[in-house]
């Protein structure tokens, strides 16, 4: 059997307004997803009776027929002991009001459950935010190898759709509020 063949790439598809296509990189997926809004999520997880969390834009929902959703954590990051560990996660959607929550779980080394952040245990004892557009408690159904990542695969097991506001948005290394 032989090897798959790339096709070539059409001459109107390579050369464009922007300049002519590149092979893929670290640094051309980094590029395409700068251009590429997302919705900003808070991941939440207990570690040995402590909250821990992190910022994530890689939220999609899988199935809702068992409800399922995901996310990816890098594994050197500092939560990814608690979400390797958990059973269940809190995932909350957050609104425009909440950059600066945002920008703390985004932060290496920051104090993200100190005095500023509103939170109380839920259920499961999984950290839940205050304030913000809506949240779940899931219960993790999959941890997937995906290079120095992990694809979690969590199931909505009870959650708050009801908060108010417009929802934050990631696009070109910033959080951004968004238009119409």
């Amino acid at each position: 059997m032989s090897a798959p063949t790339v096709p070539a790439i059409p001459p109107a598809a390579a050369a464009s307004a922007s300049g002519a296509a590149r092979p893929g990189s670290p640094d051309l997926l980094r590029s395409v997803f700068r251009q590429h809004a997302a919705g900003v999520a808070v991941i939440t997880a207990q570690d040995g009776g402590r909250p821990v969390g992190f910022t994530a834009t890689s939220l999609n929902s899988v199935s809702a027929d068992p409800p399922l959703l995901s996310f990816t954590i890098a594994t050197g990051a500092s939560s990814w002991p608690a979400v390797r560990d958990s059973e269940h996660l809190g995932v909350h959607i957050l609104g425009e009001h909440q950059r600066e929550l945002a920008g703390l779980f985004a932060r290496s080394g920051a104090d993200r459950f100190g005095p500023g952040t509103g939170w109380a245990a839920g259920p499961h004892g999984v950290p839940v935010l205050d304030g913000v557009l809506a949240w779940l408690v899931c219960r993790v159904v999959a941890r997937v190898p995906a290079g120095e990542h992990r694809v979690i695969i969590a199931e909505a097991v009870v959650g708050d759709p009801a908060g108010e506001g417009r929802p934050l948005l990631y696009h070109q290394g910033r959080f951004n509020a968004l238009r119409d």
